[in-house]
């Protein structure tokens, strides 16, 4: 159950804020799928190598997110399975009813990708496979294809650029999507901004680059491997330029708010400098814009000057503060949005609460579940796309090289 203590004067109908914490995660999980596959897409549309080693890895992390992005809609409906009617009664003037079909053309898209980037491994995880209860799982996620000759792979390779090529504009329009949805409502002065899918689009990138950059440090590190040197400074460079732009229009569209002081500029005064002060000023600006821009800036500055240890340290604690900034983000936009009165002269506070279904855990339960399919994932394909990444013990042994005696190495043919 929700408190909430209106303050000032608040029509009758606005006693409630009822976009919760189910509608801040739902553009936040949405925003890691968007970034994690412009990662991804970066090495294989534009050939940028020093992805390569993270390639794989943000494909299948913005797939475990994408798979998991309406849960926090549909744990807020109350009816969830009324959300089936707008594939069955499709209304194509409606914006909530258009996310439907782009989610599941993207969804289409990434798995298929998937696909055909791992069908070479899982036709040779089929044929090496110890398990023999194995053997149909890998049957089945090759679909029956194990045709991996040379022509093959071409075709595969071909086809898959050329999705990869798709799904950019296709992960763009799924998160400026929901920027859209809180543009376009004009009778919020907080919301009603063009510049909002922008914005929102900008600082969905940030968070995936954030955190595909933390998953490989730390995986990296929990393993034992080496990290790669040039994959993360190409992460940090990434995010680096596009936290600059987010933050500069995040900044703009304050200051335009500002600047033509309307009538609304009264109340949304008092909104940021007092309701949404510790949650914009310091952890959004400060925490996670002022101090990645220099710690980040650094490392894209000085480059070979700074050691690989700092380097790593940078990329994790700049990741973090990155992911709390576009989480911090999200609700300013979401619940600031709904803080105050349409008579622009009152407010209402709002307490999160820890259990139940729109409460903190039940956020934080969600949001675990993607890492949960990624562990999973990792269990039947080789994550990273390297071999000693991949349990050995799935794997037949092979039989030693036999080594020809001294002397005879002419009749070893």
């Amino acid at each position: 159950m929700h408190h909430f203590i209106t303050e000032g004067y608040v029509l009758p109908n606005q006693q409630h804020i009822y976009w919760t914490v189910m509608i801040v995660l739902y553009p936040y999980i949405t925003g890691i799928v968007a970034g994690a596959f412009i990662i991804s897409s970066l090495h294989h549309v534009f050939d940028k190598d020093e992805l390569k080693p993270v390639s794989r890895f943000a494909m299948v992390m913005a797939f475990a997110f994408l798979l998991f992005a309406t849960l926090p809609l549909l744990n807020h409906l109350g009816h969830p399975e009324r959300a089936l009617n707008i594939m069955f009664t499709p209304n194509l003037t409606s914006a909530m009813a258009g996310f439907g079909f782009i989610y599941s053309t993207y969804l289409f898209i990434l798995a298929v990708e998937i696909w055909l980037v791992y069908r070479v491994d899982i036709v040779h995880l089929y044929n090496e496979t110890r398990f023999p209860a194995l053997k149909p799982v890998y049957w089945l996620l090759a679909l029956g294809v194990l045709d991996i000759s040379e022509e093959a792979k071409v075709v595969d390779h071909k086809v898959m650029v050329f999705l990869a090529s798709i799904g950019i504009p296709a992960a763009c329009g799924l998160h400026g999507y929901v920027g859209f949805i809180f543009g376009a409502i004009k009778a919020n002065p907080w919301w009603a901004s063009p510049l909002m899918p922008v914005i929102f689009l900008l600082s969905a990138i940030v968070s995936g680059v954030a955190m595909v950059m933390i998953c490989y440090i730390i995986i990296q590190w929990f393993n034992g491997r080496e990290v790669d040197g040039a994959c993360v400074s190409a992460l940090i460079e990434t995010a680096w330029y596009f936290l600059i732009i987010d933050v500069a229009l995040e900044l703009l569209e304050l200051i335009n708010h500002a600047y033509m002081a309307n009538e609304d500029w009264t109340i949304l005064k008092t909104l940021v400098t007092t309701k949404l002060f510790v949650s914009m000023f310091i952890i959004q600006i400060l925490l996670g814009s002022v101090v990645p821009f220099l710690a980040m800036g650094a490392v894209v500055v000085f480059k070979q000057r700074i050691p690989a240890a700092v380097r790593n340290v940078i990329g994790v604690v700049c990741g973090l503060l990155l992911l709390a900034q576009v989480a911090a983000m999200r609700w300013n936009v979401v619940m600031g949005g709904q803080m105050f009165s349409k008579s622009l002269r009152g407010f209402l506070n709002f307490e999160v609460d820890l259990g139940g279904r729109e409460g903190l855990f039940a956020g934080l339960f969600i949001l675990c579940l993607p890492f949960v399919v990624i562990f999973v994932f990792s269990r039947l394909l080789p994550l990273w796309g390297a071999v000693d990444t991949f349990p050995k013990a799935w794997m037949k042994e092979k039989p030693p090289v036999r080594q020809p005696l001294k002397g005879f190495s002419k009749f070893s043919s």
